[in-house]
């Protein structure tokens, strides 16, 4: 993919995980840089606490702006 994903980069999650509770659209933030395709997430509740830090592909990532940028 070409999203560039890096450290502290808010991501939200593109598959349902349910042997892991999350859901398709769950939102986490890249703690870790495992390899070339697999990042390490972590998803927290509303209050800061977190609900899994685990290892996700990059291929079921996608990446969230808040800025506008040239298409």
């Amino acid at each position: 993919m070409n999203q560039q994903i890096k450290l502290l980069d808010v991501v939200a999650l593109l598959k349902d995980m349910p042997e892991k509770k999350l859901k398709k659209g769950q939102v986490g933030t890249v703690v870790e840089k495992l390899d070339e395709h697999v990042f390490e997430i972590e998803f927290s509740d509303k209050t800061g606490k977190a609900l899994a830090i685990l290892p996700i592909l990059e291929k079921d990532l996608l990446l969230l702006k808040y800025g506008m940028e040239v298409a």
